[in-house]
């Protein structure tokens, strides 16, 4: 037998090679099982395939011959064998998507949660309160302004190019030439002067006002229309597509749907490139808003990070006109009247002639529904112009430095903080004592657990909307627009609120039927949801989702993909991958690189909620022992993180070894090895609080540093890790701030960099040596 199977491994190998140059002919409808059948002389349909003609023609007079028995049970042999291989990769390949997606739904819903708190500290403390205007800005409360006035503070005229600039040089108003330029710069690397950036997104600006919420396009007009997916920052990917299908132009228009920015590095390049091309061919490129095009998503995923290191100057006046830019983008496009493009999804309440009418602009943040009162609140508030000194003045002429627009400017009537005293204790005793309520601090805790829970109880009664506001038209509307940006499909019937995601709703394939049937629709393409092949139909293919963001979790993790659309209206897939090195990777390299970056996500969650899990773990140990069962380890994994995984297959790949079926969980949680940081704190529990909330932390550091010099005073640091223990219902000893903030305080200036702060509590992982 040992000489049968060397000689049938040998065997397949020469056959192998010899079909694969057929393959390169042309034939490309051979598979692996037709190899075994040809190599063993076997007839394909007892190796369980179908052939196709090329194959057919090929083994026809192979077929005639006889079967030598011993050669079939080796090629079943290995046929079986390769089967469990592919399955076993494949098992890996779920797994490791599971973890990336899991965690990325998981710190998406803890933004939406952020954003709730803050929302109900506005809702509950007065407009005095020092807390409340360190947030208020985020709200835009008395932001309402004439876009003439906008228009004014947004100047560019004053800003001098200076003879040292080396990129490209822009004219207006925009050509095809000037277009093609800018990319070709952004290929080598080059930046745009602040001067032409503020231009350039003006005139976008002014065209954007002027376009419908639905733009409806026809394919009539050209051969074919191109559609891209999520591109995230990822400036290959838009360029890969460019090579491969041209630039945009009147013949070849495109539609990008949604999330240009955030978690990519280039963010900002691929908005001036499609900002541009939209100027040259306003008929020919469309945009569509996604979840991203937000500004307080921008604070935790990277964009707001990223405008600022690159326009030092004069980026918080270019993240200021892109919040304003973000609220006028169209919410879908609709082509041909028979394809519905929108970013997230839709949901059984969703009514196209609704959002056809809606001000979108309004919606500056969806994650929060607008109020009236802040509409009216503030009418007479006017925004800042420029002088041709480049000053910004205030709306009495003055010449000194006015600040930002909205009330959360860092001011010095606005520095009022935590003294020792707490301001948010003294808030909240002024309040209550109005009610004949408790003083403590505690009690507002309590507050906002219940406030919490009626949210999670109106989740249910209003479509996973957090908000407990009445019923009204504006209500309505706004909801319509979170289930465009935020909502994912599902396989089951009906609608339900997306607690994974924390906003939109998960929709079946009877409201899909339901909602392109009234509107005579007949395929609906989405984004936001990345998949490994770039696209995924679902609901009997009716919906398309697509994302254009290659490598989106690591190197090989995926692909991206567009679609190319005839007068027919039938999808054609165009698939690629922008990096190098995955195209010489194997699928076992490209899938155990893909799962080696996975699992040290998951093991950086693990490292940040060792208390919690040690606590679960004795939970199910009453004696003591320092074991417990593996069903009860996955169970307190799952208790804790909360991310919906298959712990107990990832038992082996999380390095745990059972004895008997028991886990000695004190060893395993000890083998979590990362990097602590040199510092030493007297107070372990605020390292371990950093860790686990390290992105909330970074949001609400970016949210205080309103003037975004990239560094706070002792007093705003202070004032973070309130806000942060108010809304994680936590104490955090004022002694044990001040320890951390002298800690890292490098040049005892009295002020912390936020970049520096949040790198140097990082986790890096170990090697664990063997």
């Amino acid at each position: 037998m040992h000489k049968i199977l060397s000689f049938t491994v040998r065997d397949i190998v020469t056959q192998y090679m010899n079909i694969s140059i057929y393959m390169k002919m042309g034939y490309m409808n051979i598979n692996l099982n037709v190899v075994f059948a040809l190599a063993f002389k076997i007839p394909p349909h007892v190796m369980g395939c179908g052939m196709g003609k090329a194959a057919a023609s090929l083994g026809k007079k192979r077929e005639r011959e006889h079967i030598s028995v011993p050669a079939m049970r080796a090629a079943l042999l290995i046929q079986r064998w390769y089967r469990q291989y592919a399955a076993r990769l494949e098992m890996r390949r779920r797994c490791t998507w599971n973890i990336f997606q899991s965690i990325e739904y998981a710190g998406e819903q803890d933004q939406i949660k952020l954003y709730n708190f803050f929302g109900y500290l506005m809702e509950h403390f007065t407009p005095a309160s020092s807390e409340r205007s360190l947030i208020s800005h985020i709200f835009r409360e008395n932001d309402v302004v004439h876009d003439t006035e906008w228009e004014r503070y947004f100047c560019y005229k004053s800003i001098e190019v200076s003879h040292g600039y080396h990129g490209p040089h822009l004219t207006f108003p925009m050509t095809f030439c000037e277009a093609s330029k800018l990319v070709e710069a952004f290929k080598h690397k080059q930046l745009l002067h602040s001067r032409y950036v503020l231009q350039l997104l003006g005139e976008a600006w002014k065209l954007l006002r002027i376009l419908p919420n639905i733009n409806h396009v026809s394919t009539c007009h050209s051969k074919e229309i191109t559609i891209c997916g999520d591109l995230h920052g990822q400036l290959e990917d838009l360029l890969l597509v460019f090579y491969k299908n041209g630039l945009p132009s009147s013949e070849k228009p495109y539609v990008f749907n949604g999330d240009f920015v955030d978690r990519g590095k280039s963010s900002m390049e691929i908005l001036l490139i499609l900002f541009a091309f939209l100027l040259v061919y306003p008929n020919g490129v469309h945009l569509n808003r996604g979840n991203h095009e937000d500004h307080i998503v921008n604070l935790r995923y990277g964009f707001t990070k990223e405008v600022l290191g690159k326009y030092r100057v004069h980026g918080k006046k270019i993240l200021k006109l892109l919040q304003k830019m973000f609220s006028w983008l169209p919410l879908a496009t609709v082509i041909d009247g028979k394809v519905l493009v929108v970013h997230g999804g839709i949901s059984d309440t969703t009514d196209l002639n609704v959002i056809a009418r809606m001000e979108r602009h309004k919606y500056v943040s969806a994650l929060r529904p607008p109020k009236s009162s802040r509409r009216s609140a503030g009418g007479n508030r006017r925004a800042p112009c420029c002088t041709e000194g480049g000053e910004e003045r205030n709306h009495h002429g003055t010449g000194a430095r006015a600040r930002a627009p909205g009330p959360g400017s860092r001011h010095a009537a606005h520095r009022r903080s935590l003294h020792s005293g707490s301001a948010v204790e003294e808030e909240l005793r002024q309040r209550r004592q109005q009610a004949g309520l408790s003083q403590s601090l505690q009690e507002l805790r309590r507050l906002v657990s219940s406030s919490s829970s009626s949210d999670e109880d109106d989740d249910d009664a209003d479509d996973g909307n957090s908000d407990p506001q009445p019923r009204t038209p504006e209500r309505d509307e706004w909801k319509q627009m979170v289930d465009l940006l935020w909502s994912d499909p599902m396989a089951q019937d009906g609608c339900q609120p997306n607690q994974v995601r924390g906003g939109g709703c998960y929709w079946g394939p009877d409201v899909t039927e339901e909602v392109l049937g009234r509107h005579h629709l007949q395929l609906l393409i989405r984004s936001h949801e990345c998949k490994q092949d770039g696209y995924e139909f679902c609901h009997n293919r009716r919906v398309l989702t697509l994302f254009s963001a290659s490598n989106y979790y690591e190197v090989g993790s995926n692909r991206g993909a567009y679609v190319r659309m005839g007068p027919d209206l039938v999808p054609h897939f165009i698939q690629y991958q922008s990096s190098q090195t995955c195209r010489t990777l194997t699928l076992r390299q490209s899938i155990g690189r893909t799962e080696r970056s996975a699992l040290g996500a998951l093991r950086e969650q693990l490292f940040a909620h060792k208390s919690d899990l040690l606590g679960a773990f004795q939970h199910y140990d009453p004696d003591n022992t320092g074991v417990i069962s593996l069903k009860h380890w996955a169970s307190a994994m799952e208790g804790v993180l909360k991310l919906g995984l298959p712990w107990r297959v990832l038992r082996s790949q999380l390095g745990t070894s059972t004895q008997d079926g028991m886990l000695d969980y004190r060893e395993w949680i000890q083998d979590l090895v990362f990097s602590e940081p040199k510092h030493e704190l007297s107070n372990a529990s605020i390292l371990e609080t950093m860790y686990r909330n390290h992105s909330n932390l970074e949001t609400i550091f970016r949210i205080i540093d309103t003037d975004h010099s990239g560094s706070l005073s002792f007093e705003e640091f202070r004032q973070t890790w309130k806000l942060l223990s108010a809304h994680l219902k936590t104490e955090v000893d004022d002694d044990a701030i001040a320890d951390l903030a002298l800690s890292i305080d490098f040049n005892k200036d009295g002020s912390i960099d936020i970049n520096e702060f949040m790198e140097a509590f990082r986790l890096v992982a170990l090697a664990v040596p063997s």
